[in-house]
C-alpha cells in the first residue's frame, strides 16, 4: 500500500535556476558578437557626447535650447519604446537590432550635415528611435541566449563592455573635436555601420523551424509580467536608477561642483570618471555573485549603497569627500545593474520572447532619467542641493525597501508538494 509523504523540492521555472555554485556554462558566440558591437556603439556614443551641446550652441541658441538637444534623445527613446518592443515580437530581435543600428547611423550622419538648430533637433530625435530598437532587441537577445545560470555574468559583461566604451569615447571625441565639431558625428556614423556589418555577418540567423521543433516561442504577455512582484519591483528600481545614475548624476554633479565646492569642470569630470571606476570595480564580480546568491540581495545592496552615497553628496563640502562619495555611488550602481537585468530575464525565461516586457523595463530607466533632473533641479533652485541629492537618494532607498518587502527572488521558486510512493 503506497505511503504518502511530504517532500520539498525546487520547481525550476523556464529560465530560472537555483542559487548555488555551479559550473559556468560557456557563452554562446552570438553573445560575444553582441558584446563586441556594444563596445563600438558605446565608444561612438561617447565620441559625440562632449561636443553635442557645443555643436547645438554653434547655431546661436541659448543654454536651455542646447540642453534640449541632449534630452530629446532620451525623450524619443521613452515615447518609442512600446513600438520597439512590439517590433521585437513581430520582426524578431536580429532584424530589429540591425534596423535600429542603421537608423542611428543615418541620423548621426545627418546630424553632421545639419544646417540649423531645428534640423539637428529632428535628426537627434530620430536617433533616439533607432536607439530604442537596438537597445530593447539587444537586451532581449542577451537574456534569451544567456544560460540560466549565467544571466548575471552575461549582464555584467555587457554592462562592463559598454562602460569601457563610454569611458574611452569622450577622450577620443575630444581629440576629434580639434578637426571640427562635425567630425565626431561622422566617425560615430561610420562606427555604427561597421558594427551593423559585423553583427549582420557574425550573428546567426534563426534557423527555419520544422515540425520537430515544436511550437514557436511565444511573447510573454505584459499583463502577466506586471502581475509578478519581481517584475514590478524591477521597473521601479529601473526608474530610481535612471533618476539617480543617468539623470541627476549627469545634470547636477557639474553644477554642484561649481556652486557649492567652488571647483571647476575638471573636478566635475573627475567625479564622473571615478563613478565609472567604482562601477567597473563592482561589475567584475557582481554578475557572478548574482548567479550564486540570487538577484534580490544584489539589487537591494546596490540600491542602498548608491542611495546613501548620492544622498550624502548634498551635505559634502570638500573635494576629497565628493570624489569618495562618487566612487561609492558608482560601486552601488555596479552591484545593482546586472542583478536587476538578470531578474527580468528570469521572469521571461529562455523559451519566450519579451519585447514588450523589456520595453516597459527600459521605459522605467528613461522616465527616471527625464523626470529626475527636472525635479531635483527645482529642489536645488528653490531650496538647496542637500534637498536635491537627498530626495534622489531617498528614491533609491524607497526602491530598495520595495524590493525587500514586496519583491521576490527570481532565481529560484521553492514550493512544497505531497507525493505518493
Amino acid at each position: 500500500m503506497p505511503v504518502s509523504r511530504r517532500t520539498e523540492r525546487y520547481i525550476r521555472l523556464p529560465g530560472l535556476q537555483r542559487p548555488g555554485r555551479e559550473a559556468q556554462t560557456p557563452l554562446p558566440r552570438d553573445i560575444k558578437v553582441l558584446v563586441a558591437a556594444a563596445f563600438v556603439i558605446a565608444l561612438g556614443y561617447g565620441l559625440v557626447a562632449p561636443v553635442l551641446p557645443q555643436f547645438a550652441a554653434s547655431f546661436d541658441v541659448g543654454v536651455a535650447a542646447a540642453s534640449v538637444i541632449v534630452s530629446v534623445f532620451a525623450l524619443a527613446r521613452l515615447v518609442f519604446a512600446p513600438v520597439g518592443g512590439a517590433l521585437v515580437g513581430s520582426w524578431g530581435e536580429r532584424r530589429v537590432y540591425l534596423t535600429g543600428l542603421l537608423i542611428v547611423a543615418a541620423s548621426t550622419g545627418a546630424c553632421a550635415m545639419a544646417q540649423d538648430y531645428w534640423q539637428l533637433l529632428i535628426f537627434r530625435g530620430l536617433g533616439g528611435l533607432g536607439s530604442t530598437m537596438f537597445t530593447v532587441s539587444a537586451m532581449a537577445l542577451i537574456l534569451r541566449l544567456a544560460p540560466p545560470n549565467g544571466r548575471g555574468r552575461v549582464s555584467s559583461l555587457y554592462a562592463g563592455t559598454f562602460l569601457m566604451g563610454g569611458i574611452l569615447g569622450p577622450v577620443v571625441g575630444g581629440l576629434l573635436a580639434g578637426f571640427g565639431l562635425r567630425m565626431p558625428f561622422v566617425v560615430y556614423a561610420v562606427a555604427l555601420l561597421v558594427a551593423a556589418a559585423v553583427v549582420a555577418v557574425l550573428l546567426k540567423k534563426p534557423a527555419p523551424r520544422t515540425a520537430d521543433d515544436g511550437p514557436a516561442p511565444v511573447a510573454m504577455d505584459l499583463r502577466e509580467a506586471l502581475s509578478d512582484p519581481g517584475y514590478r519591483a524591477a521597473v521601479v528600481s529601473a526608474f530610481a536608477n535612471g533618476w539617480a545614475t543617468f539623470g541627476v548624476r549627469m545634470a547636477l554633479i557639474p553644477l554642484f561642483a561649481a556652486a557649492v565646492l567652488g571647483a571647476g569642470p575638471a573636478t566635475a569630470g573627475l567625479a564622473l570618471a571615478v563613478f565609472a571606476v567604482g562601477n567597473a570595480m563592482a561589475l567584475t564580480f557582481s554578475g557572478r555573485l548574482a548567479d550564486n546568491v540570487g538577484r534580490r540581495p544584489l539589487v537591494v545592496a546596490g540600491l542602498t549603497v548608491a542611495g546613501l552615497a548620492i544622498a550624502a553628496i548634498g551635505f559634502i563640502d570638500s573635494v576629497p569627500a565628493f570624489v569618495a562619495a562618487s566612487v561609492i555611488a558608482g560601486f552601488g550602481s555596479g552591484l545593482l545593474g546586472p542583478a536587476q537585468q538578470a531578474a527580468v530575464g528570469d521572469i521571461i525565461g529562455n523559451d519566450r520572447t519579451g519585447g514588450k516586457v523589456l520595453a516597459v523595463f527600459q521605459m522605467g530607466t528613461d522616465a527616471g532619467a527625464i523626470i529626475g533632473p527636472v525635479l531635483a533641479g527645482m529642489l536645488a533652485d528653490r531650496l538647496n542641493y542637500a534637498w536635491a541629492f537627498g530626495v534622489t537618494g531617498a528614491v533609491m532607498l524607497a526602491s530598495a525597501l520595495l524590493w525587500l518587502v514586496f519583491g521576490r527572488e527570481t532565481l529560484m521558486k521553492p514550493v512544497k508538494e505531497t507525493a505518493a510512493d
